[in-house]
This record gives structure tokens, C-alpha cells and sequence, in this order.
């Protein structure tokens, strides 16, 4: 009896061991599988910007993607260009005038002209147009600020149409690809000859992709066009001012 209860003993403690290290086992096995489906999620989601946007770039196909980037590219560059101009074409009209009022009474017109001669800005230059018709009379000064001042004006104008063409262009740029994805997908559809999600989904994807990136483009070329707009209309009004003063200081100086 005591042989047979001690191998009962030995048994059941072997099966106790056996059930410990099974279970110790699967918990090992579903902490390493826990573990590795929290690292893999994460590896997904640690995408950073660019990374993603590269990404949608590239899902988006090379054709009309990169022809909306082209558009982004050349605007961008003409509006900074255009920006840096009209920043070094802003004056102090208010101190420029009270300048060449100065030089007309300390030292007659030639002395206002070389003030404008050292001053930058389509006002300096419209001003110095004004001076050097002086001797003639008031009217035939008049005629050549009026004249230069739309010289002036398409010089700041330049190249901002194209922004405007940019502006235009890359939404419907991206529009053309959503259309030319939808037809893919209907092709793949009608090749198939089954309505299956798997293959409508690339079509419409590359479409939406193409629209947003389009959208995006137009979007941002809008905002810096608002603001040379806004700025051009700025110093087209300074100049206007600015031509009146200076035929209130020509008729004051004949006096």
C-alpha cells in the first residue's frame, strides 16, 4: 500500500509540473505575442510627416503628382520672388516728402532730385520724374508722374499672373486624376467582371489622393497671392498720395 500511495504521489506531482509548465509556457508565449503586436503598432504609427507625405505622394502615382508639385514649385518661387521685391520697393513716403520738401526750399529742384536719386522705391522714382519736368510747367509734370506711375505699377505687377495660372491649374490637375483613377477602377471592374472592394479601392484611392494634393497646392498659392495683392495695392496707393503731394509742393515752390 505504501509503494502504491507513493507512486499516486509521484504522478500527481508530475502532472502538477506538467500543468505549470504548460501553463507557463502559454503565458510566455502570449506575453511574446502581446509584446510583439504593441511594438509592430506602434512601428506603423511612427511615421513622421514627411514620411507620410511621401508616402501619399508616392500612392498618389508619379504622372499627375508630380505635375501638381511642378506647380507648387514655380509658384512658390514667383511669389517669394515678387514678396522680396515689393519688400525693397516699401518707402517711407511720409519721410521721403518731408525730405524733398526741405531740399525744394534749402536747395531748389535739383537738390530734391538728388534726394529721390538716393532713395529706392517706385515712389522715389515717380517723385524724381515730377522734379525733372519741373522747369517746364505743372501740367507737363503731371503727365510724366501719371506716366511713369504705370510703369511702376506693371513693374510691381510682374509675373503675378502666373500665380494666378498655378492657382487654377492644380486643382484641376487633380481633378483630372480623380477622373482618370475612377476610369482605372472601372476597368479593373469590368475586366474582373465581379464587383469585388479590392479592386475599386486602388482607383478612388489614387483619385482622392490626387485631389487633396491639388487642393493643397491651391490652397496654399492662394494665401501668398492675397498677400502680394494686399501689398501691391499698399504702395500703389502710396504712390497715388504721394503723386498729389508732390504737384502740392511743385505749385507751392513756382509761388
Amino acid at each position: 500500500m505504501k509503494r502504491l500511495f507513493s507512486i499516486l504521489a509521484i504522478t500527481c506531482l508530475m502532472a502538477i509540473g506538467t500543468v505549470n509548465a504548460n501553463a507557463t509556457t502559454a503565458f510566455a508565449s502570449a506575453t511574446a505575442t502581446v509584446t510583439t503586436v504593441t511594438q509592430a503598432e506602434p512601428a506603423s504609427e511612427d511615421l513622421t510627416f514627411h514620411q507620410e507625405l511621401k508616402k501619399r505622394f508616392i500612392e498618389g502615382g508619379p504622372g499627375f503628382m508630380g505635375i501638381v508639385l511642378l506647380c507648387l514649385i514655380l509658384g512658390l518661387a514667383i511669389a517669394i520672388e515678387r514678396i522680396i521685391f515689393l519688400n525693397l520697393s516699401t518707402t517711407n513716403t511720409k519721410k521721403l516728402t518731408q525730405n524733398v520738401e526741405d531740399a525744394l526750399n534749402s536747395g531748389g529742384i535739383e537738390a530734391a532730385k538728388e534726394v529721390c536719386r538716393n532713395t529706392k522705391g517706385p515712389v522715389a522714382s515717380i517723385f524724381y520724374q515730377g522734379l525733372d519736368r519741373a522747369d517746364e510747367d505743372i501740367d507737363a509734370a503731371e503727365k510724366a508722374v501719371v506716366a511713369y506711375g504705370g510703369v511702376q505699377m506693371g513693374q510691381l505687377e510682374k509675373n503675378v499672373s502666373w500665380i494666378s495660372l498655378f492657382i487654377a491649374l492644380a486643382p484641376m490637375l487633380g481633378f483630372m486624376g480623380t477622373v482618370i483613377g475612377m476610369i482605372q477602377a472601372f476597368d479593373k471592374i469590368e475586366a474582373a467582371g465581379d464587383m469585388q472592394p479590392s479592386l475599386v479601392a486602388g482607383g478612388i484611392k489614387v483619385a482622392l489622393l490626387t485631389t487633396v494634393f491639388g487642393l493643397i497646392v491651391a490652397i496654399i498659392l492662394q494665401i501668398f497671392y492675397n498677400y502680394i495683392i494686399a501689398k501691391i495695392d499698399s504702395i500703389v496707393n502710396d504712390m497715388e498720395d504721394a503723386s498729389i503731394t508732390l504737384m502740392d509742393l511743385l505749385v507751392r515752390h513756382k509761388k
